[in-house]
């Protein structure tokens, strides 16, 4: 049945007044003071090769998922560190020929302890570990995104790694109601109290990416923020090849403090100053 031109004409209308509202409390919620960071395209060319003078060595945890992925291809691309170790539970595969001098280090995460040597000899650690309840359950989620994480983050800081990256998640806050903000709350804290020289956590909001695994929550939120997200500026979301490109440009500047934590709005600024 064919809606009267009326009828169509108001529910348009209705529709714009929603967008118009999302849009101002999107805008009212967003992230309070962000870091704010000049053009420095320029400055990471030299900051690049001041780094890479120094042969430093790195590992990433999590490089079979999708921001595990594209930061192994932005510090490839920046060929920043002499040695990249990929941690994981499984060896994986890969074609093109950039990949080839990868070292790769399977382990057992429920039995991390026997695989010390793995994390010993590195200056950078990156983790962009985790999971989901609705895959693992509850206990498996709270022993991938905690338990896994911060052994982890103890044998890295055992075997001399001063310089930790790590991909939390916006909204984490340790004495959350919620299971999931409260875990990635927890294990910031509790890496933040290892000591390391550097540490940053990286809080994005939903990411933006074809996922290979099916999450239909978040495809149905990835489909919306993606569509908002082209007209308005949003604070909720983000495409997952800026986080993982301005964890590979943080790399490389030197903040004021020991600690930082980068919220939504100041990875999308730091990944759009150096040059996306």
């Amino acid at each position: 049945m064919k809606l009267p031109d009326s009828t169509l004409g108001i529910a348009t209308g209705l529709l714009t007044v929603v967008l118009v509202v999302v849009a101002a409390v999107f805008n009212y919620f967003d992230d309070p003071a962000p870091v704010k960071y000049t053009s420095m395209a320029e400055d990471l060319k030299t900051l690049e090769g001041n780094f890479r003078q120094h042969n430093k060595s790195c590992f990433i945890l999590g490089a079979s998922g999708e921001t595990g992925q594209e930061l192994l291809r932005a510090l490839l691309g920046r060929n920043i560190f002499s040695k990249i170790t990929l941690i994981g539970r499984r060896r994986l595969t890969f074609e093109d020929k950039a990949y080839e001098n990868l070292i790769q280090e399977v382990v057992d995460f429920e039995k991390l302890e026997d695989y010390a040597a793995a994390f010993q000899g590195h200056d950078v650690g990156y983790c962009c570990l985790g999971t989901t309840k609705a895959k693992v359950g509850t206990e498996g989620f709270i022993r991938v995104d905690h338990d896994y994480v911060l052994k982890s983050a103890e044998l890295a800081k055992a075997g001399g790694c001063t310089q930790f990256h790590l991909e939390s998640s916006r909204g984490a806050d340790k004495n959350s109601n919620f299971l999931y903000l409260k875990v990635k709350g927890q294990v910031e804290a509790e890496i933040e109290a290892l000591g390391f020289d550097r540490y940053a956590i990286y809080r994005p909001g939903v990411l933006l990416v074809d996922r290979q695994e099916s999450r239909p929550v978040e495809w149905v939120a990835r489909k919306f923020f993606g569509a908002f997200s082209a007209v308005f500026s949003t604070s909720m979301s983000i495409p997952i090849q800026a986080v993982a490109k301005a964890m590979a440009s943080n790399t490389l500047l030197r903040p004021e403090q020991k600690t930082e934590i980068l919220e939504n709005t100041d990875i999308t600024n730091l990944w759009k100053s150096a040059g996306k």
